[in-house]
């Protein structure tokens, strides 16, 4: 994962005129492109990660989730609002540039999982 030794603050944040992509430019230059779809499935929520590793859900059906709102949280995080009315995600800077930062990775993780718990990107559910 990407190194959180230095705070990193956003200098651009645009959602993508089909609302399937978040871009985020870092006051390092760094810049990443993070898919919806990755966004809803990796929500820093307790609703799916739950308050522990065994509590934490793999879901599915996530491959068409688009975002419909992008909310400041005090000058620290994002709220997304997703289609499929997930809303209680706070994505914080940090967070942000490890998910950009570390997509394929966790993308492949991802694909991973469902594969290894029985569900699709395609069809809802969640283990």
């Amino acid at each position: 994962m990407a190194s959180a030794s230095k705070e990193v603050w956003p200098v651009e944040i645009r959602l993508s005129k089909d609302k399937r992509a978040l871009s985020v430019t870092f006051d390092n230059g760094e810049a990443y492109e993070i898919d919806a779809e990755m966004l809803r499935v990796q929500s820093p929520s307790a609703e799916v990660r739950g308050h522990t590793e065994a509590e934490r859900k793999t879901v599915g059906g996530k491959r068409n989730v688009t975002i419909i709102a992008v909310e400041p949280v005090g000058n620290y995080a994002l709220r997304l609002r997703f289609d499929d009315a997930h809303d209680t995600g706070i994505y914080s800077w940090a967070y942000l540039r490890e998910l950009g930062a570390n997509k394929e990775a966790c993308f492949m993780a991802y694909l991973g999982e469902l594969a290894a718990k029985g569900l699709d990107r395609d069809i809802p559910g969640q283990k």
